[in-house]
């Protein structure tokens, strides 16, 4: 039994004694671009968590450019491939990050035959995860850049994600599309705003309403705001060092900004508990 199952709690969690529906603890963290900081704030979000007494799971669903054990420092005996290749169930390829004290499961960067799994595949390997997440307080989701089946299916699972996005025209775009691309698959409402890298708290929510007015005029959608995440020099400093912010510089203001979001996640999973509950 992983370190975070014992020093957690005594006995795991289910479905039936929490109160809640298959997948109601999964959060997606997706981004419209590659490069601004999804894996980081993926991996920052699942340790903050866990400093608060959860149980946590990272899933590194960058199927074919998996990078959270690069990030971490890890390399991973058992691996997604794994599963796919049929030699291992999911629940077999759990590995605990005891530095962080949460679970993980790692990816398989490079992997091409991963990122185009046929339908069937992925469906499988989604129905795994939610059965899964019955075993944690809640389960991450570090999805690939982009909007692509792969995504969008992965996302669906969730009960609410987080979308990552910069200043930069080229991020805000494609945060942008990926909304719209929600919206048509009926996922709009599910999604909040990241805004990281800011330069400042002020810059920070200019960047949030630009997105806003977009989403308002055009796709008449008001995405909420989970929090910002301002530029820190430490954040690179720990991705060098393949540490965690929360163990390197704990008391970074990137580190404060993610554990702030952290708390935004719970009062989402317990509202959409209470829903389940009272349905």
């Amino acid at each position: 039994m992983s370190k975070s199952e014992t020093s957690k709690s005594s006995e795991a969690p289910t479905a039936q004694s929490k109160g809640k529906t298959a997948g109601s603890n999964i959060i997606a963290v997706a981004s419209g671009k590659g490069g601004v900081g999804k894996t980081f704030f993926s991996i920052t979000l699942a340790h903050a968590l866990s400093k608060m007494g959860k149980r946590v799971l990272l899933f590194d669903g960058d199927l074919g450019l998996a990078n959270v054990d690069v990030q971490l420092g890890l390399m991973p005996k058992r691996d997604l491939n794994d599963v796919i290749r049929g030699r291992l169930s999911l629940e077999k390829v759990v590995q605990t990050y005891e530095d962080g004290d949460f679970d993980i499961i790692a990816g398989r960067s490079g992997q091409a035959s991963l990122s185009a799994l046929p339908s069937q595949r992925l469906s499988l390997l989604r129905d795994q995860l939610i059965d899964i997440s019955s075993k944690y307080d809640v389960v991450i989701i570090d999805l690939g850049a982009g909007v692509d089946r792969t995504v969008r299916m992965l996302s669906a699972a969730a009960t609410r994600t987080l979308l990552v996005t910069t200043d930069e025209p080229t991020s805000l775009t494609d945060a942008y599309a990926f909304i719209k691309l929600g919206s048509a698959a009926g996922m709009s409402r599910k999604v909040s705003i990241v805004i990281n890298q800011a330069a400042s708290a002020s810059d920070g929510e200019k960047t949030y309403k630009t997105l806003l007015k977009a989403c308002e005029n055009f796709l008449k959608l008001t995405p909420p705001l989970a929090g910002l995440v301002r530029h820190d020099p430490r954040v690179k400093e720990s991705i060098r060092h393949q540490t965690p912010i929360l163990t390197r510089s704990p008391n970074s203001e990137a580190a404060a900004d993610v554990e702030k979001i952290a708390v935004y996640a719970m009062k989402l999973l317990a509202a959409r508990a209470r829903k389940a509950v009272n349905a």
